[in-house]
């Protein structure tokens, strides 16, 4: 891995452009790193969520995605015809459905998180004590950007 902590300090702009630039291709080489099959990245996106989060409606779905219900219905229906969600009535308004991961959703998203986890992890720890520390604090400096 190359040392960039000698390159000159980018100002305002270009560090703006620099860090969109290598958050969104991290974020596209993270999602690359999946378990092989036919999940494309939303749907796996959104199984994960059921995973994580357990049981929720297309309206809940469609506004965490923001994208209109007819597309989620189109994620969740793959997700519902491949075995990995299932649709449930709401026990609290039985005019909505809920939508929740099966046990094979669950494996499936259990997989994807941890090929991911994994590759971050040889990645990160294939670098330099002192690399992994200046990645330490930009994540912090990141984090507190996200939170303002």
């Amino acid at each position: 891995m190359e040392n960039h902590a000698t390159a000159p300090q980018p100002a305002g702009a270009d560090l703006g452009a620099q860090l969109r630039s290598a958050v969104g291709r991290l974020y596209r080489r993270f999602r690359s790193e999946r378990p092989a099959g036919g999940l494309g990245d939303v749907a796996l996106e959104v199984l994960t969520r059921l995973h994580k989060h357990g049981p929720q409606s297309l309206t809940e779905l469609s506004r965490q995605d923001r994208v209109s219900p007819a597309s989620m219905s189109q994620t969740v229906n793959r997700l519902t015809s491949a075995g990995y969600a299932l649709r449930a009535p709401d026990p609290d308004d039985g005019r909505r459905v809920l939508f929740a991961a099966t046990p094979a959703g669950d494996e499936l998203a259990g997989a994807a998180r941890a090929q991911r986890h994994a590759w971050l992890d040889a990645r990160l720890n294939a670098l330099s004590a002192e690399d992994r520390a200046v990645l330490a604090r930009a994540a912090a400096l990141l984090s507190d950007i996200a939170d303002s």
